[in-house]
């Protein structure tokens, strides 16, 4: 019975914190969505409409770096909640912004509300989930967050050609405020209280780990592993948003793709990376050196992305080769966040999660520079190529993680 009763909790707090999650990233999109309305409202230039999204990801990134910080201070609960509501706050402002200034204050403010939910829900995870069922938890967080992304797009432009874009603008404010509504009803599910560390029922060793950097708010930074986990987030950023954002034209011009063949592309890589969370959580489950199956996913994802590049293959199979892509890129997701787990001291979660995951805002605000050039500069193939350089360089920063925080263990297991 208590098996049941563990297995039922753990279903809840996985469902309640996927959707929060879905919302984080459906907002990621809202903007996005519109720009074809945006553009002819306000007389936007292309650039002014993607500093309209560079903004939420600078804003996101530096924010989520302090969120941390607030999660291990006030609990995890309390600062989603804030988050959730800041975001439907920042979509009613933009739905009835009167000129680019309020609709860029409106982005700052959803970049603000969206820094939360990695800090945030990965601590509630942590907490809240069975350790023999966090490899699934992580799974679905990340699906979650694709379906996010697969709604945003429809949502926003069925609503805006139906009833104008403020009107989607607002429909997006008002489901948020409604699952915001829903974590409200389930909160208890979701408490994470702050609790000192205590030693009573510790080994040595444990104690060693739950204490370390608790002489100081920042010690956590000392550690290699935070800051090769924020390069392999920044680095892995890269790579995902030139597949979201230039994969489509890419393909369009090295193979002559018709924008809906070139759109089936994108919509095989979103569905194979969800089918490849769902294989990698049952991954984690056999080893504990997750950066062996990042590499070896990573490794296949770049090969895939690297052949593509070359053009040598019939449309068809550049879209299915998408997939590959994606499916590779899946079975990593819930490996990445279980290795940045291993390396964060128990007390600073939060901290170690704001400060890595920012890496995760930070590409993506430098990542449209670079493939928009290379779209301009006339080098397509260039767009898989940085891809797939990107993604097996990934594989560098991930061994160097898991190296790092088993010298750590090693070390602490030894005090």
């Amino acid at each position: 019975m208590l098996k049941n009763q563990t297995l039922r909790q753990d279903a809840q707090v996985i469902g309640l914190v996927g959707i929060a999650h879905a919302v984080s990233h459906f907002s990621h999109l809202l903007l996005a969505s519109l720009f074809p309305w945006l553009k002819v409202a306000f007389d936007l230039s292309y650039a002014e409409l993607g500093f309209l999204m560079t903004v939420f990801f600078i804003v996101s990134g530096v924010g989520q770096a302090v969120a941390g910080f607030v999660v291990d201070k006030v609990g995890a609960r309390t600062v989603l909640f804030a988050g959730i509501g800041c975001m439907g706050v920042a979509a009613l402002v933009m739905s009835i912004a009167p000129n680019y200034p309020i609709l860029l204050a409106g982005s700052m403010l959803a970049g603000l509300g969206n820094c939360v939910f990695h800090p945030a829900d990965l601590t509630i995870l942590n907490q809240r989930i069975s350790p023999s069922r966090l490899g699934h938890a992580f799974s679905v967080h990340g699906i979650s967050g694709n379906l996010g992304w697969a709604a945003a797009p429809v949502f926003m432009i069925v609503i805006a050609g139906l009833s104008g874009w403020r009107t989607a603008l607002l429909c997006a404010a008002l489901v948020t405020f409604a699952v915001l509504a829903l974590l409200w009803v389930y909160r208890a599910v979701l408490a994470t209280p702050v609790a000192a560390v205590s030693s009573v029922g510790l080994t040595p060793a444990q104690h060693a780990q739950a204490t370390e950097g608790a002489g100081s708010a920042l010690n956590f930074m000392r550690a290699p592993a935070v800051w090769l986990g924020f390069g392999f987030f920044f680095i892995t950023a890269m790579a995902l948003s030139g597949i979201q954002g230039f994969s489509s034209s890419s393909l369009r011009a090295l193979y002559g793709m018709s924008l809906p063949l070139a759109t089936t592309a994108f919509t095989a890589y979103m569905l194979a990376s969800a089918a490849g969370m769902v294989w990698g959580g049952f991954l984690t489950t056999k080893t504990t050196h997750h950066e062996r199956t990042i590499a070896w996913a990573f490794t296949a994802a770049g090969a895939m992305a690297l052949i593509i590049a070359l053009g040598v293959v019939p449309a068809w199979m550049a879209v299915v080769l998408m997939g590959a892509v994606g499916f590779g890129a899946g079975i990593a997701g819930p490996s990445r966040d279980l290795l940045i787990r291993a390396s964060a001291p128990k007390n600073a979660t939060g901290r170690v999660y704001g400060v890595v995951y920012s890496g995760l805002d930070a590409g993506s605000s430098v990542a449209p520079l670079l493939f928009g050039a290379l779209m301009d500069s006339n080098h397509p193939a260039w767009i898989f190529i940085s891809i797939g350089l990107f993604q097996m360089l990934a594989i560098v920063t991930a061994i160097s993680v898991g190296s790092d925080t088993s010298k750590r263990s090693t070390k602490i297991q030894a005090a």
